[in-house]
């Protein structure tokens, strides 16, 4: 099948007389005919339901249709996107380990990897995602066990050189995890770009209707974990009487070993009602990507020719810095964000920002209405004044998320808060 065609069908063909709407199974429990038939599933020995913590009927639709879009083995749905980059990354990393990211990231990951993670024993070195190929090796240790980059970073728009990321995680012998949420899977596929593993807030352009919130990570099924560095995977899990997932499950090892263990342990598993929004919304992912981008490039022109604008970061604009890496990477369209920096600073653009009528001042971004706010007060907040430069954040710096208005209407807001910001 296409894109399109799987958005709408993969994951879920009803039978004779059942429902042509993926159903809700709001079902905390299932039952079984005997404690045998129970025990092969506590023992991974069958597949089926026994908890929704775990696995659901809705759920797994899902994660079946998301795992198509992105041509991976599997895929684990999640609570949140915040969850799945956690579980995505502990699924490998242990104590005393050390991981490789790019500084380019959205704040609440680079908290989890600054903070969170040195608390559990696991450092960070944050890399210029621009850096040579031999830059970024020398920011390797013996006990570097991944590295991590954005498809399409939030909020510096800055699209990632995945083949160099994925060609120092091969020389490392580490799986190279990218977060693909803005680009989504039908601008690009990451997997065909060398990355292992994938991860997404569903929350965002996967959804679009910013009702639901929800991640979910992808196994590329490609990644050697008997190389002798995960033994996570690849020797004997007591917890299931001594299983090896890489024996037990093949190139599936990854993705079972994070549903089976750190989902059975930690628990953050998606509501079924919200399994069933995300369908929902990702039933017309295709269509609505098309007009976010569409609508993101205009608004971008237009911000160019403002007065009061210092820069625009969009690299569907051939001015853009990173517009030949999304001639690569993202060909057929990038995202409908935009960052904007204001010539006069934090003033003129609390001052924009506040003046907007029909865009939305919200702390959201990539759904299908127009809505905008100020990293460095809001969602990088946290980060300190250094961290911030390192993200690509300035004092001035404006999140704009196109949604899929008329273009005229969204123009003609930014234009009266332009004018107001002149006056």
């Amino acid at each position: 099948m296409e894109f399109e065609t799987k958005c709408l069908h993969a994951g879920y063909q009803p039978g004779n007389g059942e429902p042509r709407v993926l159903p809700i199974t709001q079902s905390t429990t299932y039952t079984y005919g005997s404690t045998e038939e129970i025990g092969k599933l506590f023992d991974l020995e069958e597949a089926g339901y026994f908890y929704t913590r775990l696995a659901n009927p809705t759920t797994g639709a899902v994660e079946e249709k998301i795992a198509a879009l992105e041509g991976g083995v599997g895929a684990l749905c999640t609570a949140s996107g915040q969850a799945a980059t956690f579980y995505a990354l502990l699924n490998i990393l242990e104590t005393g380990d050390h991981l490789i990211s790019s500084s380019y990231i959205y704040g609440g990951t680079y908290n989890l990897f600054a903070h969170t993670f040195r608390k559990m024993g696991i450092e960070v070195t944050f890399v210029d995602q621009d850096a040579s190929q031999a830059e970024l090796l020398q920011a390797a240790r013996p006990n570097t066990k991944a590295i991590f980059g954005e498809t399409i970073a939030n909020p510096a728009i800055k699209v990632l050189d995945q083949e160099k990321f994925a060609a120092v995680a091969k020389k490392l012998a580490i799986p190279f995890i990218i977060d693909n949420t803005f680009a989504t899977p039908y601008f690009c596929r990451p997997f065909e770009f060398g990355a292992d593993i994938v991860v997404h807030s569903t929350t965002k352009y996967l959804d679009g209707h910013a009702v639901q919130t929800g991640g979910v990570i992808v196994d590329g099924g490609t990644f050697d974990w008997n190389n002798g560095k995960f033994p996570q995977l690849s020797e004997p899990d007591e917890t299931y009487h001594g299983i090896v997932y890489t024996e037990k499950f093949g190139n599936a090892a990854y993705i079972t070993k994070a549903r089976v263990q750190l989902m059975r342990d930690l628990g953050a598993a998606p509501a079924p009602q919200n399994s069933f929004l995300l369908n929902l919304g990702m039933e017309t992912l295709p269509v609505r990507m098309d007009r976010h981008y569409q609508n993101a490039l205009a608004v971008a022109e237009f911000l160019t020719k403002q007065p009061a604008v210092k820069q625009v970061y969009y690299p569907g604009l051939k001015t853009d810095e990173n517009y030949s890496l999304a001639q690569k990477y993202v060909p057929n369209g990038l995202c409908g964000v935009i960052s904007v920096e204001f010539v006069a600073g934090k003033k003129a653009a609390a001052k924009w920002l506040d003046t907007l009528k029909l865009v939305s001042l919200e702390v959201h971004v990539a759904d299908i209405r127009t809505c905008a706010l100020h990293p460095a007060t809001s969602t990088h907040r946290q980060l300190t004044d250094e961290e911030l430069l390192q993200a690509g954040i300035s004092p001035g710096l404006v999140r704009l998320s196109c949604g899929i208005e008329n273009v005229n209407d969204i123009l003609a807001d930014l234009q009266q808060a332009f004018d107001k910001l002149e006056g």
